[in-house]
């Protein structure tokens, strides 16, 4: 073999190796660079959409009606009369006495029938034995212009006459009257002795209707 042939070879040689490395050495940087290079391929963005409640127009209050009054029957009430015991008689074991009606009021009013009538006693005004017994027929309208006055009979029993086991006898302050169609009661003051046993034969009290003074 020729002397520069048998040089020359080596240098081939050592260039092709040179450029076999270099061409995998480039394919594997190219691969590593493409695997750690992140994607650019667009992600959605999600949208929150936010409601908002809207306030409701402010309402203006409406006033309720007004109660309505009670009307004006004309009827004498607790409130429209001073209440009193006159004076009165005795005979056959029981007091008679009027209980006075004045109208004590500024205007007209008018009463008819009969009271409710009951011992009451104690700070609580608890009642004592049976209401009155209603004696009679009801009489007419009396109608009591103010400072005018009616009146309804009262007879109250001697309750000593009766079985102090049935009368069960009990100190009384005095009397709880109820206006002929009033639900509102009044207080007569008149101390004495009632029957707390409601099974005596016969009335502790008895009332008669309404009728002119």
């Amino acid at each position: 073999m020729d002397m520069k042939l048998s040089r020359l070879f080596p240098v081939v040689a050592a260039s092709a190796g040179a450029l076999a490395l270099s061409a995998c050495g480039g394919g594997g940087t190219t691969n590593a660079a493409n695997s750690s290079t992140p994607s650019t391929s667009a992600t959605p963005t999600a949208t929150t959409t936010v409601t908002t409640a809207t306030p409701s127009p402010t309402s203006t209050p409406v006033a309720p009606p007004p109660a309505a009054q009670p009307a004006d029957d004309g009827l004498c009430k607790s409130g429209d009369v001073k209440l009193s015991l006159g004076q009165g008689d005795s005979g056959a074991g029981s007091t008679f006495r009027p209980l006075l009606i004045t109208n004590s009021g500024g205007k007209p009013c008018t009463i008819q029938g009969f009271p409710g009538v009951s011992y009451v006693a104690g700070s609580d005004g608890h009642q004592v034995g049976k209401d009155a017994f209603r004696e009679g027929t009801k009489g007419n309208a009396v109608k009591l212009n103010p400072g005018q006055t009616a009146a309804a009979d009262i007879q109250f029993v001697n309750v000593r006459n009766f079985d102090p086991g049935t009368c069960q006898p009990t100190p009384v302050k005095g009397l709880r009257i109820y206006l002929p169609q009033e639900t509102a009661s009044n207080f007569v003051p008149a101390d004495g002795t009632g029957c707390a046993g409601t099974k005596i034969p016969g009335n502790q009290l008895a009332v008669k209707t309404v009728h002119p003074a």
